[in-house]
């Protein structure tokens, strides 16, 4: 049964904050993490940023529902996806467009990705030099995908779908954009059905290719890929990918060219554009059975951030719905074993780590949490994590031991519109929920004033913003001298793990690590924003370069 379903039917008894509440904010202890959460309903054209209280503080407005992602940017644009109607290309979380506004809803940019044999789907990244990943679907011909190996009769109406990564460099003011890099699944296959046709081999040799045979389910031999994010590792430069169908997640190098993407060798990594790590389903790749499955139609693998609780691992939404034991959710974090930083230590017997090294279950009973769907896990700068329940539309954030420590669900419905408090949710889909800290450097000047929550006939007499002064080092550190010319200095009896400068459109322009002053040499002249970290936490400090 839902968590959420079950917490409606006990909030009445047990919940002595906001107790009677069914939609937005249902709990908010003194143990969350105060923040901004953003939230873009499946259903709905709006984007919302709101507070701990489930107040709105901020939002924009667009003429298409999300096909899934939005990100807000350090400068304060907000980054996001649009469905547009693709009657040849059908599948859950086909988008087409994507869509580039500034903090005031102006749109700077939008571009059109969707023909009868391309789309963007699910998921997009911003990199920091301006640019975007895209992840899009292609499609091949029945008589392509036969001469890459495919076997006959694991086709649907004559076609297979590819995944490709397309990095885009917009044009803003247009609905245009530059291809300025490129990476296409069907460069790295394998298959031993066909010696006759491309891409023969040994399966079970070469984990660094993806079998155009391998059917984790036979109900999508078209959409038999189903990628569902992707997201980006600005240190190593590497791009990790999931496949919900075939319960895999894949980490490629993105510093190769686009020529070198499409073969077996180049780039920083030595390997092209082939898979550098794969984890989740060790059958994929003829090193297991479906007993050594780990992965379960999973979401939003990406990498911790610096200076948070777990930091350069991989954190992952496991949805967990085949498992053999019981139907459940998990949020689970891996650490791949490295030979050096971004070279992953392959074993005989698959990639590993054999399971996770860390995963949270609720704690009662595992088939109270699980969404099919959607999805997504975040660690917060407390130590907590967040956690986003897709398909029931529920958020909820966890301290380290586990305890639920603030909780929301989503008002905007596909099949009643905006609920009213008191009124029961369903059809309240949310593809993922991520918080924001108040010092992010997109809210710097920015009008924050709490209106009201997105429900109707609200109700949150009882809400209280929290403190996060327990977590943020800014008044513990000092900058000098400011305004400056050539370095600026950390006054302060920590530890610095790492100082970040950000220029005003939120481009990072400079990163140290384990030092309390960094040259400013080769920056130009202006105002910047540096981010400095400091076991797990961390501050923020505005500067003159003169």
């Amino acid at each position: 049964m839902k968590k959420y379903y079950i917490l409606l039917l006990s909030i009445f008894f047990s919940y002595s904050s906001i107790s009677q509440n069914t939609v937005g904010v249902l709990r908010n202890d003194a143990g969350s993490y105060n923040g901004y959460t953003l939230l873009a309903p499946l259903s709905s054209t709006q984007t919302y940023l709101i507070n701990n209280c489930g107040q709105v503080v901020h939002e924009w407005t667009s003429t298409f529902t999300p096909s899934a992602s939005v990100y807000l940017l350090e400068n304060g644009n907000l980054l996001r996806t649009g469905k547009i109607s693709n009657d040849d290309i059908s599948f859950g979380g086909v988008g087409g467009k994507i869509e580039l506004f500034d903090w005031d809803g102006v749109l700077l940019w939008e571009y059109t990705y969707s023909t009868t044999e391309v789309s963007q789907h699910h998921d997009v990244y911003p990199l920091s030099n301006g640019n975007v990943l895209m992840l899009a679907v292609t499609t091949m011909t029945q008589a392509e995908a036969i001469q890459a190996g495919r076997d006959p009769a694991q086709l649907e109406d004559g076609k297979l779908f590819n995944e490709q990564i397309v990095e885009l460099e917009p044009i803003i003011g247009t609905d245009q954009a530059n291809v300025v890099w490129e990476w296409n699944i069907n460069d790295h296959l394998i298959q031993d059905f066909d010696a006759t046709k491309d891409n023969f081999g040994v399966i079970a040799d070469n984990e660094q290719l993806l079998d155009i045979n391998y059917l984790n389910s036979d109900k999508f031999p078209a959409n038999w890929l189903h990628m569902n994010s992707i997201q980006y590792n600005a240190t190593l430069d590497q791009i990790v990918m999931s496949s919900r169908i075939l319960s895999e997640i894949y980490i490629i190098d993105h510093s190769t060219t686009t020529a070198e993407a499409s073969l077996h060798s180049g780039g920083a990594y030595g390997k092209g554009g082939d898979f550098l790590y794969r984890w989740g389903n060790l059958e994929a790749y003829d090193h297991g059975t479906p007993d050594d499955r780990t992965l379960f139609g999973q979401h939003y693998p990406h990498w911790i951030a610096d200076g948070l609780t777990d930091a350069g691992k991989l954190i992952i939404y496991n949805n967990g719905g085949a498992r053999a034991d019981a139907i459940y959710s998990s949020i689970d974090i891996i650490d791949p074993p490295v030979s050096s930083p971004g070279v992953y230590t392959y074993d005989t017997n698959g990639y590993l780590p054999v399971v996770a090294e860390w995963q949270y279950t609720d704690p009662n009973d595992p088939t109270n949490f699980f969404s099919a769907i959607l999805s997504s896990g975040q660690r917060l700068p407390n130590g907590n994590t967040l956690i986003c329940d897709g398909d029931s539309g529920y958020f909820f954030e966890i301290d380290p031991n586990n305890n639920i420590v603030w909780e929301y669900i989503n008002p905007v419905t596909s099949n009643n519109g905006i609920l009213t408090q008191g009124d029961i949710p369903s059809f309240n889909l949310v593809f993922r929920a991520l918080r924001f800290d108040e010092t992010y450097a997109a809210f710097n000047g920015r009008d924050l004033t709490p209106g009201d929550p997105i429900e109707l006939d609200f109700d949150i007499s009882d809400c209280q913003i929290l403190s996060v002064d327990n977590y943020s080092i800014s008044n513990q550190v000092s900058i000098y001298p400011n305004p400056t010319s050539d370095i600026i200095s950390l006054s302060t009896d920590l530890n610095i793990d790492k100082i970040e400068v950000f220029n005003v459109y939120g481009k990072l322009i400079l990163s140290e690590r384990n030092k309390k002053t960094i040259s400013l040499k080769n920056i130009s002249t202006g105002i910047y924003f540096m981010k400095f970290y400091s076991d797990g936490k961390f501050g923020n400090k505005k500067f003159i370069k003169q």
